[in-house]
């Protein structure tokens, strides 16, 4: 089974800037696309960014030119630099990796969540 793990989830003031971390752990063989979700109380979870293995970059229209998404594939570990921070920007981020990891003597698929970060942005 693969874990994902978030940190730096936190409060801050309209303007500031957080950094969040996400690391994948597990019989992993591979990654393909890592990414960020959120879900702000009474909505639907919602896609904030991805990242291929490869690099190449997803953005919602949203957070385009504040966030910037990265990664590092020898610690299988996304990282999502969160700045100029708004308060409609305040949610719980969930990390999410796909790929192929060893279970039961078998590679095979694995798409994983983590627990999720809160992220409190005041104005």
């Amino acid at each position: 089974q693969v874990q994902l793990v978030e940190s730096g989830g936190g409060l801050v003031q309209a303007g500031g800037s957080l950094r969040l971390s996400c690391a994948a752990s597990g019989s992993i063989f591979s990654i393909n696309a890592m990414g960020w979700y959120r879900q702000a109380p009474g909505k639907q979870r919602q896609l904030v960014t991805t990242i291929t293995s490869r690099g190449s970059t997803n953005y919602a229209d949203s957070v385009k030119g504040r966030f910037t998404i990265s990664r590092d594939n020898a610690k299988n570990t996304v990282y999502l630099q969160m700045n100029v921070l708004k308060p409609e920007d305040t949610a719980v981020y969930y990390c999410n990796a796909n790929g192929i990891h060893r279970t039961r003597g078998d590679w095979v698929p694995f798409d994983s969540w983590g627990q999720g970060t809160q992220v409190t942005v005041s104005s």
